[in-house]
């Protein structure tokens, strides 16, 4: 007896358990999606109007008396526009419409729910202007970043929504300046405006706000200097692609947390304030593409947090500061694009924490020491030197010894000599290029057993012999792979292309999977074997005297996005192959000895005319067609013959003449000599 109430006790608490957590839908809320899902263009995926509990639906979140409280369907590829109805959902906590193809001005009453606490429509196409009034009473998160807002920052953010913890505005297009009523938001923690036309000076009253820890402006027309007269709670704050202008102020003092401080192009100028080049909380500082000036002073000492230090294209003058490696972390250097000189310092030897540096567009000298110095940073994994060291002889000794370098990057110094056979030593190297040097001697083998290499550019030196057949075989080049970046840990954020889209933006250079060999002197054939390196982006062979076909296997290069192959000598057709590759970009086989007929179709249909041209034999679409040229050439075949025909008889003609007039010459003398000696007789 005992054990069978038992049993029944388990079974209704079982059946209690289920009916708590899988409540009925609300009568009037399944309606309401109901009206939302008839607003959609396509259908919603894991929702059916044949089901009478919405609370089952895919994102739909239901309390235990069935009233919806969420409803999450970010990435479901919706298309349409927001019902009014949908703010029938009174008790709906959290709105996550994010990363669709949703259009039109929300409706108002969205912004007027009083139990919403998420509002998330970021990366739709949502349009018009914001509300005047906005009473999110309950809100903590809002995002609407990534659309095609217009008109003035909404200043009912932060009156009857105070309790608002993110607000994210950023790439849209918001213009105006930043609302004094933001002042109200004290528990704001997180503000992105980025990526709009957001104008005049940014407020002071920002730095004060008790809790916010991110602030993000770049990429807007905010002008005026920076000024702060309050410590600041601030750990990232990033002003960039803006026009402040003047000096730096000397406040860093009073934002004791700032990890992360970005103020790239602007137009600052002058020296670094002392309190920034003394703080002890930056972790990251990107100043580059302003007017900054004097020598690079840091306090290694004091900067014990610095990891990233970015100054490219600047002002600066003097060597290069020795005592960077004293900052205990530092990792990651770019000082590039300044009017620094001398060479590399002795310090730089044991620069344990340096793995990227980048010293482009400088005046340096003694190209062979500084890589004796920095072959033995034991975690250097990025060297850029590209237009430093100028009419140098390229360091030949092979001791040198990069373990862990991934990307050497010397081109435009003017380099003599060969390529050096330490390059052999690299095993770990994806990215070489010694491009625009005056590099002689031929391509060495080894460069194909470089396991890791997906990007090599030898471009314009003056390279000669044979293409490498090892070259047809790196390894890396031979299976689909996103194209690839620098591994640095430059800023990343977001901002609105040509075509009004947000794209994630980031100033570290593109290598896409590239072997580049054109404008030098290489002779014998295009390797067959190059059809196997299919992850490869773009071949660049052109301006060489290169022979042969072009092989039929560049067919397989299903990645390919650029092929040039023109100012060669190559001979034969174009082969048919090369219509499929359906990446392909930019195309050029101009100024070959090439015959037959061009092929149609595919990417074919898109290239100009000036991709064939220089080839006499070539005939199709782009040029004369093959009927047109085949009936030009038997019509002037013909007009030679009958040229022919009609001038024989004029040759023939001025020939008797000819002849006769000789015969006259040579005769008519003695006619009259015997004349007149008959005359005389």
């Amino acid at each position: 007896m005992n054990t069978l109430w038992l049993y029944t006790t388990i079974i209704l608490t079982t059946f209690s358990l289920k009916a708590h957590s899988n409540p009925t839908c609300n009568p009037n809320d399944s309606m309401t999606l109901k009206h939302f899902m008839n607003g959609m263009e396509s259908p919603i995926p894991g929702w059916t109007s044949n089901s009478s509990n919405c609370c089952n639906w895919d994102g739909v979140t239901c309390d235990l008396s069935g009233n919806v409280i969420k409803l999450e369907l970010s990435k479901k590829k919706l298309v349409g526009t927001l019902v009014n109805s949908l703010t029938n959902l009174t008790s709906l906590r959290t709105l996550n419409l994010s990363r669709n193809l949703l259009k039109g001005t929300p409706p108002v009453a969205i912004f007027h729910l009083q139990c919403l606490q998420v509002l998330d429509l970021s990366a739709n196409e949502f349009s018009g202007s914001l509300p005047d009034s906005v009473n999110l009473p309950m809100i903590q998160l809002l995002d609407i970043s990534d659309n095609n807002f217009e008109g003035p920052i909404a200043v009912g953010f932060c009156i009857n929504s105070t309790g608002i913890k993110v607000l994210r505005l950023g790439v849209n297009y918001f213009d105006g300046e930043i609302p004094l009523e933001f002042e109200n938001c004290s528990v704001l923690e997180e503000l992105s405006l980025d990526g709009n036309f957001v104008s005049g000076m940014l407020p002071e009253y920002l730095f004060r706000l008790p809790r916010l820890l991110r602030l993000t402006v770049q990429d807007n027309a905010i002008s005026g200097q920076l000024r702060n007269s309050d410590v600041s709670s601030l750990v990232y704050l990033d002003v960039s692609l803006n026009y402040i202008s003047g000096r730096l102020p000397d406040f860093f003092h009073l934002f004791p947390n700032l990890s992360y401080f970005a103020a790239h192009s602007n137009n600052l100028d002058g020296r670094m304030p002392f309190s920034l080049v003394n703080s002890r909380s930056i972790s990251s500082l990107v100043l580059r593409n302003n007017s900054f000036s004097g020598l690079i002073n840091l306090n290694c000492s004091a900067m014990v947090n610095l990891k990233l230090l970015d100054l490219v294209d600047n002002k600066f003058t003097g060597s290069i500061p020795d005592n960077l490696p004293a900052c205990p972390l530092l990792k990651t250097i770019d000082l590039g694009g300044n009017n620094l000189t001398g060479q590399i310092p002795e310090t730089f030897k044991s620069f344990n924490s340096l793995s990227y540096l980048s010293l482009s567009m400088c005046n340096l000298n003694n190209l062979s020491g500084s890589l004796q110095l920095l072959h033995t940073c034991p975690n250097l994994t990025t060297l850029v030197l590209s237009r430093s060291f100028d009419n140098e002889e390229m360091p030949s000794d092979a001791n040198l010894q990069f373990k862990k370098l991934k990307t050497l990057v010397i081109p435009s110094c003017k380099l003599t000599g060969r390529i050096p056979v330490w390059l052999n030593g690299l095993t770990k190297l994806r990215i070489l290029d010694l491009s625009w040097n005056e590099l002689t001697g031929s391509i060495p083998p080894f460069l194909g057993s470089l396991q890791s290499l997906v990007y090599l550019d030898l471009s314009n030196n003056y390279l000669s012999g044979e293409i490498p057949k090892s070259l047809t075989g790196l390894p890396d080049l031979q299976f689909h792979e996103n194209s690839l970046e620098l591994s640095v840990e430059f800023p990343i954020s977001m901002r609105r292309g040509t075509n009004g889209k947000a794209f994630k933006y980031s100033y570290g250079i593109r290598f896409p999977p590239t072997l580049d060999l054109s404008n030098n002197f290489l002779t014998g054939p295009i390797w067959p074997g190059f059809g196997n390196l299919i992850n490869l982006h773009c071949l660049n062979l052109r301006y060489n005297e290169l022979s042969g076909n072009i092989p039929s296997s560049l067919g397989n290069l299903t990645s390919i996005e650029t092929l040039d192959l023109s100012h060669n000598d190559l001979s034969g057709e174009i082969p048919l192959s090369l219509v499929s590759l359906g990446m392909l970009r930019k195309f050029s086989i101009a100024y070959n000895n090439l015959t037959g007929i061009i092929p149609s179709g595919g990417q074919f249909s898109t290239f100009l005319v000036s991709s064939f041209e220089g080839n006499p034999g070539l005939c199709g679409e782009f040029v004369l067609s093959c009927v047109k040229k085949q009936k030009a050439f038997q019509i002037r075949e013909y007009e030679v013959i009958e040229e022919s025909l009609i001038s024989l008889p004029v040759w023939t003609g001025f020939g008797t003449g000819f002849l006769f007039a000789v015969i006259l010459l040579l005769v008519l003398p003695r006619i009259r000599e015997k004349q007149d000696t008959d005359k005389f007789e």
